[in-house]
């Protein structure tokens, strides 16, 4: 046996590729057709991507030096999209544990509700955050808050989904010790599941920030508040020297958010 398999009979190699189903090669020339497809509708072209390369180029050369004759006005902007990004993922954090309780499967008090907090949570975390935006817009008005709520039903979609999973993989043993003992099952969560879950749900809660004052940027381009009002009417007036400053105080701040929420994760979790 040995010689015949240092001879290289098939019989006592371990496969390593096998061959595809009917149905996968369905579906790989099925995906291939689809990603042509979509190269196709979009027209890729050397002319236009030289076009754009040079066009690039155009934006770079105006904008330096960045303006900052605007540099108050622009400060309070950002300062006004963090507010924002802040006060909306508070709310939505808050909003979030009772949803996350009644979606995971060892806190939720029957399958119905189960099912209903998930659904719910899922169709607020499956539409994007600039459509919320156009609904608040259109409730509200222009102005942060339409940016707060939209935030905010966001957030609500992302932390749901994670403080519930996070809920469920709780050690049980210790609410099982304490229905044992005779504890009611709102003292067996607030005693038991949520303190240790907590830190996890301080490591969500700190990612959504980053991810609010990400998107708080871009709500400000339909009317909800914020520094993206500033950056949209630089580029509209073809400032690119304000556009530019603009973009460097955003980075500046999304850079120092995430730094700190790093360390503070690292604090929690060590």
């Amino acid at each position: 046996m040995i010689e015949k398999a240092q001879h290289g009979n098939s019989d006592y190699l371990p496969p390593r590729f096998r061959s595809p189903s009917v149905t996968a090669w369905l579906l790989i020339i099925g995906f291939v057709a689809f990603f042509l497809h979509g190269i196709d509708g979009a027209d890729v072209s050397i002319d236009r991507l030289g076009q754009g390369i040079l066009n690039v180029g155009i934006f770079a050369a105006e904008s330096f030096p960045p303006d900052l004759s605007r540099w108050n006005f622009i400060a309070y902007a950002m300062l006004e999209t963090f507010q924002m990004a802040l006060v909306g993922v508070v709310f939505g954090v808050i909003i979030s544990v009772p949803f996350a309780l009644l979606s995971a499967r060892n806190t939720s008090p029957n399958r119905l509700v189960r099912w209903l907090s998930t659904n719910i949570v899922a169709t607020l975390r499956t539409i994007p955050d600039l459509v919320w935006a156009l609904i608040f817009v259109v409730a509200v008005g222009l102005g942060p808050l339409a940016g707060i709520l939209a935030i905010m039903m966001d957030t609500i979609g992302f932390c749901g989904r994670f403080f519930a999973e996070r809920i469920e993989e709780t050690d049980p043993r210790p609410a099982q010790a304490l229905t044992a003992a005779g504890c009611s099952r709102s003292a067996v969560i607030m005693a038991s599941i949520l303190p240790e879950a907590f830190p996890s749900f301080v490591a969500t809660s700190l990612y959504s920030v980053e991810k609010a004052i990400r998107s708080a940027v871009v709500l400000g381009l339909v009317g909800a508040g914020g520094i993206g009002v500033e950056l949209s009417a630089a580029m509209n007036l073809f400032r690119y020297d304000q556009a530019l400053t603009i973009m460097l105080i955003i980075l500046l701040v999304v850079i120092s958010v995430e730094h700190l929420s790093s360390w503070i994760r690292k604090r929690l979790l060590s």
